[in-house]
């Protein structure tokens, strides 16, 4: 349930509507937004009805959200939400993000130097695997924890924030002490264990949907780690699995409107795991962007033939520096900018 609060409320009368909101039981969301601020009513609405809370004078309206997802859900906050990731770079709005890097950290001179021209290419912060879900297990599974001190050792050098990817509780709270983003793969979209756990947290989470699940169950999975306390979710859109067998996944390049729509969450489009081939890379980056998203997850690797997991869907540093050229037009038209690295070494 949401309650519309009327534009000439005093701060004191929304005040006592909350308090007397929470003394009948319920959790409160409160959102001031360009418009109006909204209350949002979470725990069993059941027993309530819309008279309880017309009575009071400031109340403009109270409506029953239909959607099992509520803190998610557009109706509960009408304005777009902003993440801050550190050094400057936000997500969501009009703050457009670039998170680029190699599937897996090899090691830390190659990292080092890969970033250093991502940064100048127009990257604002950098990926990497240091734990890596492979479909088979004899592949290669990452550095481990020794991979997230390669990736710092990088940050250092370029401000850049890291993603990286979180494959179990065992090392959230590594996690939470060594990434500034914490990425979960689609395989781990319904580990609802995990998603509780990364809800007690308030590091900002990369949300991949799973390459079989609906724009409403991926959805439901941001509403497990949002009622735990942590809001600061962005959606990764990266592609589905479909009948087509020409590339890795599908693009569902529909997902970003109409998350959007249902949505206040930033939404961002990793087009390297949606195609899985790199000629169909930029092509894709360019349709997310005139989408609307918010953001593009893209593997880069300097010599991708000889990269120790999935060099095929990665691009060169130049031809990613190529792709940003065009990307930063699009972005103007779109009204959209990459933040800058405002903090270094």
């Amino acid at each position: 349930m949401i309650i519309h609060v009327k534009r000439d409320a005093t701060e004191s009368n929304i005040k006592t509507l909350v308090s007397n909101i929470e003394e009948a039981g319920f959790k409160v969301h409160r959102s001031d937004g360009e418009r109006r601020t909204i209350i949002g009513l979470i725990g069993d609405t059941s027993k309530v009805s819309e008279n309880d809370f017309k009575k009071y004078s400031i109340v403009d309206g109270v409506y029953r959200i239909q959607k099992p997802y509520k803190k998610a859900n557009r109706s509960f906050q009408e304005d777009d939400s902003v993440i801050d990731i550190g050094n400057g770079v936000k997500v969501g709005a009009e703050n457009f993000m670039v998170c680029a890097g190699p599937c897996s950290v090899e090691d830390l001179d190659s990292t080092v130097e890969l970033a250093i021209k991502l940064k100048d290419a127009g990257a604002n912060s950098l990926r990497g695997g240091a734990f890596k879900p492979r479909t088979s297990p004899y592949s290669f599974q990452g550095l481990g924890v020794e991979g997230l001190k390669i990736l710092n050792e990088a940050k250092k050098e370029t401000g850049l924030p890291i993603v990286s990817e979180l494959m179990g509780t065992d090392h959230l709270d590594t996690f939470v002490d060594m990434v500034d983003v914490i990425q979960i793969g689609a395989r781990n979209m319904q580990n609802f264990d995990l998603l509780k756990a990364l809800g007690q947290t308030n590091k900002p989470i990369y949300l991949k949907r799973g390459m079989s699940a609906t724009i409403q169950e991926w959805l439901m999975s941001a509403e497990y780690i949002m009622a735990g306390g942590n809001n600061n979710v962005v959606l990764v859109e990266r592609g589905i699995r479909t009948f087509e067998t020409a590339t890795r996944n599908t693009l569902d390049i529909q997902a970003v409107p109409v998350a959007q729509k249902e949505s206040h969450l930033p939404i961002i489009v990793d087009p390297s795991h949606a195609a899985g081939v790199r000629y169909l890379i930029p092509s894709m980056a360019k349709a997310a962007v005139m989408a609307g998203a918010n953001g593009l997850q893209i593997e880069v690797h300097e010599d991708p033939e000889n990269a120790w997991s999935d060099g095929q869907q990665c691009l060169t540093p130049a031809e990613f520096k190529e792709l940003m050229d065009t990307i930063n037009v699009l972005l103007e038209i779109e009204g959209k900018t990459v933040n800058k690295i405002v903090q270094t070494k």
